[in-house]
């Protein structure tokens, strides 16, 4: 028994929003970007071909909304929120791993865009170079040379945190 489009989507949605979150930077944004994600696949359905990765379809569609709507914000000029805020948010207990996490976010929210976002195809999503690369479209050797200058920024700025 095959699965429908829809139900193929849905499986997808926890790491369609890990990697929204991460290329947005915010929870919020990164739920937006999810659900323009998921509209437009929706959509476009008849585009898709059949018995190809529809994560790697995903992940494209994803990635050319989040360009389109940089460089859209860009051209607005918005302001944003401190990124400092709402780390003081939560009992003290969790107060060292808010702490830490938002160490990382910080480090990986100052990683140029490309190296952010092969760091997130291949450390965090799992995804092997080639199909990273693929995602992106861009050369194997050039996805590998954007993770390794973005790996050695976030061990760098990881160490500098306080």
């Amino acid at each position: 028994m095959s699965t429908s489009f829809e139900q193929d989507v849905l499986v997808l949605l926890p790491r369609l929003r890990r990697f929204a979150i991460g290329l947005a930077g915010h929870p919020s944004d990164g739920d937006d970007l999810c659900q323009m994600t998921i509209e437009r696949a929706l959509t476009r359905k008849d585009q898709y071909t059949q018995g190809t990765r529809l994560d790697s379809w995903m992940y494209r569609i994803m990635r050319n909304i989040w360009i389109d709507e940089s460089r859209a914000r860009s051209r607005r000029s918005e302001t944003f929120v401190d990124e400092d805020a709402g780390l003081s948010v939560g009992g003290e207990g969790g107060q060292e791993a808010l702490v830490a996490l938002g160490d990382v976010d910080r480090a990986m929210g100052s990683l140029p865009d490309d190296q952010r976002e092969a760091v997130l195809l291949v450390m965090v999503e799992g995804y092997s170079y080639k199909e990273a690369a693929a995602i992106v479209d861009c050369p194997v050797g050039t996805l590998n040379s954007r993770l390794v200058r973005g790996r050695d920024a976030l061990l760098q700025k990881l160490g500098e945190a306080p």
